[in-house]
């Protein structure tokens, strides 16, 4: 409902209000009480989640003890919730934890502890992320939310005994368990000639029953929200880390090189059903971070292929079929405006 709208008088729903409730919905009965105000907390927290964090310089170990949650929104029909915690130490996806699941509880006591080998010299570089979810024995679990931290020698005690208590913030996707896809950019303007190398990727979400997936890559040309040209590489059968080396290749002329960008999707291949999205990442002048600085290091190097490891993240379009299609499809780019 857009309030905005001139349209939108409060009176009349006053007037509303003052009849007869009989068979009218209230919406009041129904809120959730993890999001009520009465809980006072935002709408996009969802619990808290207290942890330890200790350093072991004789080791060379981040020890990392997850203590309990508290306030866990319900995300069951019986009011309740069967949380369990992943934990990573980004960028590393390999070396992955995992508490054990408690059943029926909103305020769960964990009491375990997880190590990761990592020298302390390469902290200031590392997220430690903590993935809250409900287990589901029939469907795909429910994230609840996560908490990311970082900049470890900027907290108080560390890298003695610290004890941490963070907000669960809600996120719609668990994009740590999507996995990174590497490639490489080369751009000949003399040739007007871009060239993208998709070399592998690694620790990719599961997809089939199997516990893998058959992945393939689709690179879009875009311009405008319009996909110009689009390419794919082969398929690589029952795996979560694939090897392609295999090169695509568009024809960009050089006054044409900063109206377009690239969506890359890894897709799983569905024999019988539709294809399914893992995820996606974008490179171009109008890309986030990584994937703006990547295509400007190409730039600044032509004739030089520059690879990097790109995460990917969930794709929020209409569906696997139409990824990259926003305003239908062309086959040329756009001229230029006259100076």
């Amino acid at each position: 409902m857009n309030l905005s709208n001139p349209d939108f008088n409060p009176a009349q729903f006053q007037r509303q209000d003052s009849l007869s409730g009989l068979g009218r919905i209230k919406p009041e009965l129904y809120k959730q009480r993890s999001v009520d105000a009465e809980d006072g907390r935002h709408a996009d927290s969802c619990g808290r989640l207290h942890f330890v964090l200790k350093f072991d310089f004789d080791l060379e170990q981040l020890i990392v003890k997850i203590y309990k949650a508290q306030d866990l929104p319900a995300k069951d029909f019986t009011g309740t919730s069967d949380p369990y915690v992943k934990i990573y130490l980004l960028p590393d996806r390999k070396n992955k934890h995992q508490t054990k699941v408690h059943r029926k509880t909103l305020n769960p006591v964990f009491d375990e502890v997880f190590l990761f080998p990592v020298a302390y010299a390469e902290l200031s570089s590392r997220k430690l992320h903590f993935s809250v979810y409900d287990f589901d024995r029939f469907s795909r679990h429910d994230l609840i939310g996560q908490v990311v931290v970082d900049n470890f020698l900027d907290l108080a005690d560390f890298p003695r005994e610290t004890k941490l208590c963070r907000d669960i913030q809600y996120v719609t996707s668990d994009n740590v368990d999507l996995g990174e896809l590497m490639f490489s950019l080369c751009y000949l303007p003399t040739a007007g000639r871009l060239t993208i190398t998709m070399i592998k990727a690694r620790n990719l979400k599961a997809m089939d029953i199997t516990g893998a997936s058959d992945p393939y890559v689709k690179v879009s040309l875009m311009c405008d929200g319009r996909r110009l040209k689009k390419r794919k590489t082969s398929t690589k059968r029952n795996t979560l880390n694939p090897v392609y080396n295999e090169a695509i290749v568009f024809d960009v002329p050089p006054e044409n090189i900063d109206q377009i960008s690239l969506l890359i999707a890894v897709m799983d291949y569905d024999r019988v059903g539709h294809n399914e999205v893992i995820g996606v990442c974008k490179v171009g002048s109008e890309a986030e971070t990584l994937g703006r600085d990547h295509w400007n290091e190409m730039l600044t190097y032509p004739r030089k292929p520059i690879a990097h490891w790109h995460p990917l993240i969930e794709w929020v379009g209409q569906g696997a079929v139409g990824i990259g299609s926003q305003g239908g499809s062309t086959n040329s780019l756009k001229t230029p405006p006259s100076p």
